[in-house]
């Protein structure tokens, strides 16, 4: 057999082929490789900020005598400086729907928790009223957007016969948040004072913007080449028209702000000290009830939601809620000689009826276009503001003006008495509400 010689004829020829061969692509590292499991992350970062909303929100009712003693102020100034963060998230909450269906969500959520972090710290290290007015505005602009962020992503990353089952989370995900702003609350601020645990709770929220920060990616961003740049809804001013002109979408924004601010009032300002003052507890115990609230929350806002089938019984199950909530809310606040056991329960009964509350944003975005969920969720949550900013110091002012001139180490003592009057505005803002469904069930 001849063997043809090796006259370097072949090498040249593969060296010239190589020569043209296009190299192969590296793949960049992507969180792709998560697979199913990174929608999930994004939504966990998401409940963590809508945990750590809940925390701030609800964080004045652990420390109102301390606030009242520092700042040199009486009821109706507390309920200002608590209702401060209301002001500011009811302005903020008008923009951060449409910004959301617009820009960069990861960018604008990032902003927004580290804003939340940033004036907890200032808050904590202030001793003139104006600035710590000024730190709790800010805790209300960045938290306008943990809501509304949340539903948000679950629209982006999820289908849409989904997105109802990721949302019944949201409720559990606050409502852990407001516990913690409870019991865990109290005590830190017991052991560590006020200004320390608010110092804890600005450095959690900028690690939790670092995170979210670094693990989240828009979706249009991951889904395309990197020189591809992300694409979101564009919002015409007809669409806006198209969703105010929605007399649905109304009458569930005022049952949002009726529903929903027993609970944050209850729960984020007055709760506590009516429950020292009616059952005799420490803050740590009065803390300790008012967690049977948000727990009783965080069951039943999947539980009502699980019961929801199309629109007509959606409102029929809220309805149901509703009531609930008005009954136990009624022996909680005018039933004091109640035993302890039996008073948790009820609390845990308000809260668990409260938890149908979580229904109007399902009703809400099945009302409108999928694509500006964003928007459509904000208008709701308008409705928690506008209530809340102004029934806190509300009832701050009907709690000075019944008040009897006792006071105990420095501060306003107010009676059981004075705090039945005060709060009968709960019991009456869930009666309309009711009503609210009522008309809703009715129109076409």
């Amino acid at each position: 057999m001849n063997i043809p010689a090796n006259d370097g004829s072949i090498n040249q020829k593969t060296i010239k082929l190589d020569k043209f061969t296009p190299p192969v692509p590296i793949k960049k590292p992507s969180w792709n490789t998560l697979g199913q499991l990174y929608p999930w992350l994004v939504m966990a970062l998401c409940a963590l900020f809508a945990f750590y909303k809940y925390v701030l929100q609800v964080s004045p009712s652990v420390m109102t005598a301390q606030l009242m003693h520092e700042f040199h102020i009486n009821g109706v100034g507390l309920g200002n400086l608590a209702a401060t963060y209301f002001y500011a998230y009811l302005v903020a909450q008008l923009f951060a729907g449409p910004l959301l269906d617009r820009y960069s969500p990861r960018a604008l959520i990032t902003g927004a928790i580290a804003i939340c972090g940033f004036a907890a710290i200032a808050f904590a290290n202030t001793d003139a009223l104006t600035t710590a007015v000024f730190a709790r505005a800010f805790m209300g602009i960045g938290t306008a957007f943990a809501t509304v962020s949340y539903m948000k992503m679950s629209v982006l990353w999820f289908r849409p016969n989904q997105v109802a089952f990721v949302d019944g989370f949201l409720g559990t995900a606050t409502m852990v948040g407001a516990m913690c702003g409870q019991v865990p609350l109290a005590f830190l601020v017991s052991h560590n004072g006020w200004r320390s645990s608010l110092i804890y709770c600005g450095i959690f929220g900028i690690v939790l913007a670092v995170a979210f920060l670094f693990f989240v990616r828009d979706k249009n961003t991951m889904e395309s080449s990197a020189d591809t740049a992300p694409k979101f809804a564009k919002i015409k001013l007809s669409d806006i028209v198209a969703i105010l002109k929605n007399k649905k979408n109304w009458i569930l924004t005022l049952y949002s702000g009726l529903a929903f601010t027993p609970l944050a009032v209850l729960g984020g300002l007055w709760g506590n000290p009516f429950f020292e003052a009616a059952h005799h507890l420490s803050a740590t115990q009065a803390a300790s009830f008012t967690s049977c609230i948000f727990l009783g929350f965080a069951i039943g806002g999947p539980l009502f939601g699980y019961f929801g089938g199309n629109v007509r019984q959606r409102i029929k199950v809220t309805m149901a809620g509703t009531g609930l909530a008005f009954l136990s809310l009624m022996m909680v606040i005018y039933v004091v000689n109640l035993p302890l056991w039996l008073f948790g329960i009820m609390l845990f009964i308000f809260g668990l009826g409260m938890g149908s509350y979580m229904s109007c944003f399902a009703l809400a975005k099945g009302l409108n276009k999928v694509g500006f969920a964003g928007t459509v969720v904000a208008l709701i949550n308008t409705g928690d503001a506008l209530f809340g900013s102004f029934t806190e110091p509300l009832i701050g002012k009907i709690l000075d003006v019944f008040w009897q001139g006792k006071i105990v180490n420095g501060v306003h003592y107010f009676s059981t008495h004075d705090f039945q009057v005060a709060l009968l505005l709960l019991p009456v803002y869930l009666v309309v509400a009711f009503g609210c469904l009522i008309i809703l069930n009715r129109m076409k």
